[in-house]
């Protein structure tokens, strides 16, 4: 990814931040999973749409529906893997002493 790519990624994933924070402001009351279940709808619904075939396609370009899901799903594991938030000392998965 070149420079301005990964400026541009930087910028959209804090903006995404920031719209998840401003709408649990907003509404207080709500539930934080699906507030953030809705982010990640459209979010995917963006990369869906972003990410389809074009009429002269790079031939580096995924080609089918199932590879396109598997470059997001491979997109998404990545991100939670480089995520502070992907652990928790509530996991069930954390050693007590």
């Amino acid at each position: 990814m070149n420079d301005d790519n990964e400026a541009l990624f930087d910028h959209a994933a804090d903006a995404v931040v920031d719209l998840g924070n401003r709408l649990a402001e907003k509404h207080p009351e709500s539930d934080p999973w699906a507030l953030s279940d809705g982010l990640i709808a459209g979010a995917v619904q963006f990369w869906l749409y972003a990410h389809q075939p074009q009429d002269e396609p790079n031939p580096d370009d995924l080609m089918t529906a199932r590879e396109r899901l598997e470059e997001l799903v491979q997109l998404v594991m990545q991100s939670a893997e480089e995520s502070e938030y992907l652990h928790s000392p509530l996991d069930t998965d954390v050693g007590r002493a």
